[in-house]
């Protein structure tokens, strides 16, 4: 059923019908990723840089070498960051866009079954900037096991897994039941959710590729929950 789903998700990447929400999803998630990578280049400039500055050796031997350690130290240190954050950046891009391709999905794959209603959008946003706080924090947490050997890539999967996985399904139940069915349901299927979900962070875990996960994670969840539902079609809270 998962590998259905995501096998029908990759077709839909780059269907002529999902074009426009593909562009609009990759353009805003450069486009943030762009700004953050200023920003965190210009925070790193004004405030770090001076102070590692002023601890460099004197002599002028040294200076130059140090200074260029320093500088690709900087940079490494830039880029992970900027990797960290894609698990977030990408929770908000697809609170954003999500209706736009779910409403794609379900014409082009279930054209007999009545559409899902698109979400206020004062409801998409207040769960995407929720979710955003609470995927930034458990990554960070994520980060920190990064330094126990064996638990690195657990806690990678995990965390991302679990995440990515409720607030996609969630997004995509919400279109046919309440907020509180929608996560009634999915505590219910909570195993099926979860693997769902590392098969995203799996998505999210490839460079450049990840860069898609909003598009991919939007089109799986809508299809497992459609798997889930008609197995499940008298669920009650």
């Amino acid at each position: 059923m998962i590998l259905d789903a995501a096998r029908l998700a990759l077709v839909n990447l780059f269907a002529p019908e999902t074009r426009s929400a593909f562009w609009k999803m990759l353009g805003s998630t450069l486009l943030i990723l762009v700004g953050l990578w200023f920003a965190l280049r210009e925070s790193f400039s004004y405030y770090i840089w001076p102070w590692l500055a002023a601890f460099l050796p004197t002599m002028p031997e040294w200076t130059g070498w140090v200074t260029l350690v320093a500088a690709i130290a900087a940079s490494i240190g830039l880029a992970l960051a900027l990797a960290l954050l894609i698990a977030p950046i990408t929770a908000l891009v697809a609170g954003l866009f999500l209706d736009d391709v779910a409403a794609v999905v379900e014409k082009r794959d279930y054209p007999n079954e009545p559409p899902g209603q698109e979400l206020p959008l004062g409801q998409a946003v207040a769960g995407s900037v929720k979710f955003l706080g609470i995927v930034i924090v458990c990554n960070v947490i994520a980060l920190l096991l990064l330094f126990i050997p064996g638990v690195n890539l657990i806690a990678f999967f995990m965390v991302n897994g679990y995440l990515l996985g409720r607030e996609f399904f969630e997004f995509a139940a919400m279109r046919f039941r309440t907020p509180a069915e929608a996560r009634a349901f999915r505590s219910k299927h909570a195993s099926t959710v979860l693997l769902a979900g590392m098969l995203i962070a799996g998505f999210l875990a490839i460079p450049f590729v990840n860069l898609l996960t909003p598009l991919f994670a939007a089109g799986l969840m809508v299809h497992l929950h459609k798997s889930l539902s008609k197995r499940d079609p008298g669920f009650k809270i």
